[in-house]
């Protein structure tokens, strides 16, 4: 059961890590959001095309409230979420098999 226990740690630590990046990614976009960057460059389309998926579907169902964008931050509780629960979940168990 140990191969299993590793397993999961490593899954545990790349979801982690993919977690940690897309936390970035939507700060690094919100924070573009208020200097309004130059759309055709480079990293600022690759900041938009990561999150774009994240951020449309909440832009759907909460659309902007004055001016003001709150999709980032129920995206960002949603993804420390995942992290919190999912990731330490994962880990946990990985542990009690090893």
């Amino acid at each position: 059961m140990y191969i299993l226990g590793y397993f999961l740690q490593a899954v545990a630590f790349v979801l982690g890590a993919l977690i940690q990046v897309a936390i970035i990614a939507v700060v690094v976009r919100a924070v573009l959001s208020f200097v309004s960057p130059d759309p055709y460059n480079p990293l600022v389309r690759l900041i938009y095309q990561l999150t774009d998926p994240m951020l449309r579907p909440v832009q759907r169902l909460l659309p902007p409230w004055n001016g003001m964008d709150f999709s980032p931050l129920v995206v960002l509780m949603g993804l420390y979420f995942l992290d919190i629960f999912l990731v330490q979940t994962l880990n946990r168990f990985a542990h009690s098999l090893l």
